[in-house]
C-alpha cells in the first residue's frame, strides 16, 4: 500500500486528475446501472389475490390545526371497505387542535383522537407521541403520515396496504411535495426525488436503509418486537429513517410507487427554512448501519467531485476529448435512467432541468456538510 501511494505521488498531476476523473465516472455509472436502473425499470408485481387488511393510520400533530383542517379530510374519506381507523395523537397542542378534532369526530366515527398533555422526559422528537399512537392502534397494519400531508387520491390506503405479501413487514411509499412555480420548488422536489431514487433502488436491490414518515407502513409486531424506538430515543429525529434502517431487510421490505399512493406536502417557501429542514434530516444519517453509510457516502462523494475534478482537469490537461467523452457517457446514462424514474414517481417535469440540478448538487453538498457536526434541534415540529 505504501509503495502504491509513493508511486501515485510521483505521477504527474495531469495523470492523477485524469485517473481520478475516470474513477469518479466509473463509480457513478455503477450506481446508476446497478442501483438506480432498478427503479427506472420497476414494474409492479402482479397479484392473483388482493387482500385488504384492517389498517390503522397514525398521525402526530402539535399545533397543526390549520394543516389538519386542510388535509385530514383527505385521510378520513379514503375508499377502503375493510376495518380501518385514523389515530390522531394531539401532542400538547396549544392551538385549536383539540376542538377541531372534536368536530371531525362527530362526522367520522373511525377517527380516534388521543390527547397528550405532558411532555415525555428523556425522549426527544416525536417518538413518544408516535409510540403512543402505535400502541393505541387497534389493527396490526400501520400506515404513517404527517399532519401536513394529504393523500394523492382516495385509494392511498388501499394501494399502500396492497404492497404487503407473505413475509412483508414494511412498505415504503413516496412522500412528494406539491408542484409550484419557481426554481426553489424544483430544487426541493428534485432533492426529494433523489432521496427516493436511492431508498427505493436500494430496497429493490435487497439493501433497504430508510423510509419517510410522510408515507410509510409497517406491522405493529415489528415495532413491538424491536422494542419501539428505545435504541434511538436519545436522538431528536430518526423515527422513520433510523427505525427502518434498523429493522428492514431484503426479505421483509417492499415498495409502492403508484401515483395514487403518494402523499403530498407543502414545500418550504424560502431557502433558509428548507436548508434547516435538511440539516435536521441529515443529522441522523451518521447513525445508519456502516454498510449503508459507506454506500451512501461513496455516491455522495463521487457526485460532489464530478465537476470540480472535471474543471480542474480541463485547465491542467490536454485531454479534452477524453474528458468530454466520459462526461457525455455519464450524462446520457444518467439522463435516460432519471427520465424513466421520474416518470415512475410523477416528477417528469423536472427532467429538462436535470443537468442544472446535477451541477447544483456540488453546492448542495457544501451547504449540507455542516449537518455532519451540527447538533440537531430537539423539537420535532
Amino acid at each position: 500500500m505504501l509503495y502504491f501511494c509513493k508511486m501515485l505521488t510521483n505521477l504527474p498531476l495531469p495523470n492523477i486528475l485524469i485517473g481520478t476523473f475516470i474513477g469518479i465516472i466509473l463509480i457513478q455509472l455503477f450506481y446508476y446501472l446497478y442501483f438506480f436502473l432498478r427503479l427506472a425499470l420497476y414494474k409492479k408485481p402482479t397479484k392473483s389475490v388482493h387482500v385488504e387488511h384492517p389498517i390503522s393510520v397514525v398521525i402526530c400533530a402539535r399545533d397543526e390545526a390549520a394543516n389538519l383542517a386542510n388535509y385530514l379530510p383527505g385521510v378520513l374519506v379514503q375508499q377502503y371497505n375493510t376495518t380501518h381507523e385514523v389515530v390522531l395523537v394531539n401532542d400538547n397542542s396549544e392551538d385549536e387542535t383539540k376542538y377541531l378534532l372534536e368536530e371531525f369526530k362527530k362526522s367520522f366515527k373511525n377517527l380516534n383522537p388521543i390527547l397528550l398533555s405532558q411532555e415525555a422526559k428523556m425522549i426527544n422528537g416525536k417518538k413518544f407521541p408516535l409510540s403512543i399512537g402505535i400502541k393505541s392502534a387497534k389493527n396490526e397494519t400501520l400506515l404513517l403520515t404527517d399532519a401536513d400531508c394529504v393523500p394523492a387520491s382516495e385509494h392511498w390506503m388501499q394501494l399502500m396496504q396492497d404492497g404487503y405479501d407473505e413475509g412483508t413487514e414494511i412498505v415504503l411509499g413516496y412522500g412528494a411535495y406539491r408542484k409550484k412555480p419557481g426554481m426553489l420548488n424544483k430544487l426541493i422536489r428534485f432533492e426529494t426525488f433523489q432521496t427516493a431514487l436511492q431508498y427505493f433502488s436500494y430496497a429493490l436491490a435487497g439493501i433497504p436503509y430508510m423510509g419517510v414518515g410522510r408515507n410509510l407502513s409497517y406491522k405493529k409486531e415489528v415495532f413491538i418486537r424491536n422494542k419501539g424506538f428505545s435504541s434511538i430515543n436519545q436522538l431528536p429525529s430518526g423515527d422513520d429513517d433510523l427505525f427502518i434502517n434498523q429493522v428492514a431487510n431484503k426479505y421483509n421490505t417492499s415498495i409502492v410507487i403508484d401515483h395514487d399512493a403518494h402523499t403530498i406536502s407543502e414545500p418550504k417557501t424560502n431557502l433558509h427554512d428548507w436548508m434547516n429542514q435538511k440539516y435536521r434530516h441529515y443529522t441522523t444519517s451518521k447513525y445508519y448501519k456502516t454498510w449503508h453509510a459507506v454506500l451512501l457516502g461513496l455516491y455522495a462523494i463521487s457526485q460532489f467531485l464530478v465537476y470540480p475534478v472535471l474543471i480542474t482537469a480541463l485547465f491542467l490537461t490536454q485531454e479534452y476529448i477524453l474528458l468530454a467523452s466520459l462526461w457525455t457517457i455519464r450524462i446520457l446514462v444518467q439522463g435516460t435512467i432519471l427520465r424513466s424514474a421520474m416518470k415512475k414517481l410523477n416528477e417528469l417535469d423536472l427532467w429538462p432541468w436535470f443537468i442544472l440540478f446535477d451541477i447544483w448538487s456540488v453546492f448542495y453538498y457544501l451547504f449540507t456538510l455542516p449537518s455532519v457536526w451540527k447538533a440537531p434541534q430537539k423539537n420535532w415540529n
